[in-house]
């Protein structure tokens, strides 16, 4: 800032031709020191010389009297501090989109995050500097405070009197991309995508014509085989799909007509007219039908799980009153439809159901084999549940990956990035389905870990249904001791980790997702029961429930016990400093009492002591809705991140805006759903091995 006063000076002393000369050596002198110690400085800096180049640009045209307009929009794009600090809005955005719309003289400009702490608060700043300036140099910029106008730093600290802290650390800095590079890994996933939904519509086209072209030749009989409505050719009693024998032209026909059958029966179970049979069907008869009330069950769980979903997302890192949010799901119950108290209990009602359906399948196939549990039948029982749950699994990891790879999101999105990371390292572990045994921030696609948890206790059925039918004192230890195992564990884990039990406080708690929420040997409880339960309602003989005041006494246990569970989470809603006796038993028993609950609805309309729960659970309408609610599952939280990480200022939280949220998430993920069930997850469950 001393040049242009020295620059005055020597030219207002210049009255003739000699002073003039004098004055301009002195230019000259002054600006080859000024040059040396620039050099001198960035070396020190440890900045490229043209990323330095450009930001003394970018300061110089910022600093004058009338700054030029690239100058003017990259300082309006820095970051600058709101009101509302003390309620949580902490980050400072900036501007991505007007931040690169500014173009300099020999550069553009790219935005750049800067993480800080300050105390116990960590925020981002976003600021805008030219492209030709990498991470690192950004890094050493803010070290050295050279980010300046009128000789005040660009990055503004929060203020002490605001936050009770004064000292500043830097966490680390992120430039965002401005172009798009997939790199071989997400061209692959993209091509997995490709493929996987070509086939379907493929398949479906070829239906259409061989249906368009069979109904014209109808008649049109062959010597050995005729050809039926549905386009397939019979032979001695065996259906074979295919020409007849005189088109064949082959000295093996009915090898021919056996492969074509084959092709035609797999291209029919991925065509959408056999795939979307009865998925979007409402029988009216449905609630005189058994396991009817579980439609209504799951929908509702679902429905749960989303809304949690929708309302914890944003919290993580988007809110600007985080702390109002806060005070208002602790002060009202009920918010316990959104986020706060044991939201996630939910889960627990998947556990408990896919264990009810596990134990029945098993044991239907049981009696299908002529009463003989085999390992082949053992093997089959696997290979199904793999068949149900890897295709969409596969498509919804490799549709994320490439999703991340192409999106250019804003200043939210960083978080997100993390993911893409994580599954170019660990994606084995999906398909293995083991994610869950892995450290929280190393599962591709983090909400998928459910997967894993269902098969592995959807693989010890087996063990549960043979040694239940060998003898039934063994089944009844062995039960008994899972339960007391998976109740002291979770009890023990959280008495030593000080974990939380109420949802606000597991958000920010690592060792709660890290070592108890995911893990096997905290969730078993929930599908043990619906083993339990799975095994007498297949096998029952005579009704449980025989007196008038049976079903009156459950059902009044079960709702008190709902209640107390819901209320007693908010009771117990402060993270314990010290081993908590209180938080131990909750945390080890409210999953199996939960459990409990959900089992008992289902014995009740089972029995016919459902009453109008009974007839709200199995509408109709809850089937449609059951039929997509795994691809719903696996898709919603791509909407949710997806709408996040696009936001370029924090959203505000408001009861209107959370259910709108909600609601708009929502809809997308049932149209998104529909489509992939019909196209990616029913095509395989209608796969059949066919015996030559």
């Amino acid at each position: 800032m001393m040049c242009p006063f020295l620059l005055f000076k020597l030219l207002e002393g210049g009255k003739d031709a000699v002073d003039t000369e004098m004055a301009l050596g002195w230019i000259v002198f002054l600006l080859l020191v000024s040059g040396s110690v620039a050099l001198g400085n960035l070396h020190n800096y440890n900045v490229s010389q043209r990323c330095m180049r450009d930001i003394n640009a970018f300061l110089w045209d910022l600093n004058q009297d009338e700054p030029k307009e690239y100058a003017a929009l990259m300082y309006d794009s820095f970051g600058k501090m709101g009101s509302s600090v003390k309620e949580g809005n902490v980050n400072q955005p900036g501007s991505v989109q007007q931040c690169r719309s500014a173009i300099g003289p020999g550069f553009s400009a790219q935005y750049c995050q800067v993480f800080l702490k300050q105390g116990t608060i960590q925020y981002f700043v976003g600021i805008c500097v030219p492209d030709s300036c990498r991470e690192v140099d950004v890094k050493q910029l803010v070290l050295c405070d050279r980010l300046q106008f009128n000789q005040k730093s660009l990055l503004s600290l929060l203020p002490p009197n605001l936050i009770n802290q004064s000292s500043q650390e830097m966490i680390m800095t992120h430039c965002l991309v401005d172009t798009v590079a997939p790199d071989a890994s997400d061209v692959a996933c993209m091509c997995v995508c490709c493929v996987m939904l070509a086939i379907p519509l493929a398949a479906t086209l070829f239906t259409a014509l061989r249906r368009s072209e069979q109904s014209s030749t109808v008649g049109h009989t062959a010597e050995s085989c005729h050809l039926n409505v549905y386009g397939t050719l019979k032979s001695n009693g065996s259906e074979i799909n295919g020409r007849t024998l005189e088109e064949n032209g082959r000295n093996n026909p009915a090898g021919q007509c056996i492969s074509q059958s084959c092709l035609s029966s797999c291209l029919q179970a991925f065509s959408l007219q056999k795939t979307s049979k009865g998925v979007f069907s409402t029988p009216f008869s449905v609630q005189c039908e058994n396991y009817a009330c579980l439609n209504g069950i799951r929908v509702l769980s679902l429905l749960w799980i989303i809304c949690g979903h929708a309302a914890q997302f944003p919290v993580i890192n988007n809110l600007d009153n985080y702390k109002t949010w806060r005070r208002a799901v602790e002060s009202s119950p009920i918010y316990v439809f959104t986020i706060s108290g044991p939201v996630f209990l939910a889960v627990d009602t998947f556990l408990l159901l896919g264990g009810l359906l596990s134990a029945r399948s098993l044991l239907s196939s049981i009696d299908k084999a002529e009463d003989n549990l085999s390992l082949g039948l053992v093997a089959n029982y696997l290979f199904k549940r793999i068949k149900r749950i890897q295709p969409l699994h596969l498509f919804t990891m490799c549709f994320t990956i490439s999703l991340i790879s192409l999106v250019q999101g804003g200043p939210y999105w960083f978080p997100f990035v993390e993911t893409l990371i994580d599954c170019k390292a660990y994606w084995w572990a999906n398909l293995l389905l083991i994610s869950n045994l892995l450290p929280v921030h190393e599962i591709c696609i983090p909400w998928t870990w459910y997967l894993s948890l269902d098969y592995q206790c959807y693989a010890t059925t087996p063990l549960l249904v043979y040694i239940y039918r060998l003898k039934k004192s063994v089944f009844a230890v062995v039960v008994g001791g899972l339960l007391v195992i998976t109740t002291v564990t979770s009890a023990a884990i959280t008495a030593c980790l000080h974990l939380p039990v109420f949802h606000p406080s597991t958000v920010t708690s690592d060792n709660y997702v890290l070592y108890y929420y995911v893990k096997p040997y905290t969730r078993y409880g929930p599908f043990l029961i619906g083993i339990l339960t799975g095994i007498y309602l297949t096998t029952k003989k005579d009704q449980l429930l025989k007196e008038k005041w049976q079903p009156a006494l459950g059902w009044f246990c079960c709702l008190s016990l709902m209640v107390l569970l819901i209320g007693l989470a908010y009771l117990l809603k402060e993270t314990p400093a010290h081993p908590s006796v209180a938080h131990a038993l909750y945390q080890g028993m409210h999953r199996l009492l939960w459990a409990l609950t959900v089992s008992w609805i289902i014995l009740a309309c089972e029995e016919g002591f459902g009453g109008f729960i009974k007839k709200f659970l199995s509408f109709g309408f809850w089937v449609p809705l059951s039929n997509i609610s795994f691809a719903c599952y696996l898709t919603h939280p791509i909407f949710i991140i997806l709408y996040n990480g696009l936001q370029e200022t924090p959203m505000h939280y408001t009861d209107i805006n959370f259910m709108y949220l909600f609601l708009g998430h929502l809809v997308l993920t049932l149209v998104f759903s529909s489509a992939l069930t019909v196209l990616i997850e029913k095509p395989y469950l209608h796969l059949k091995h066919r015996s030559i």
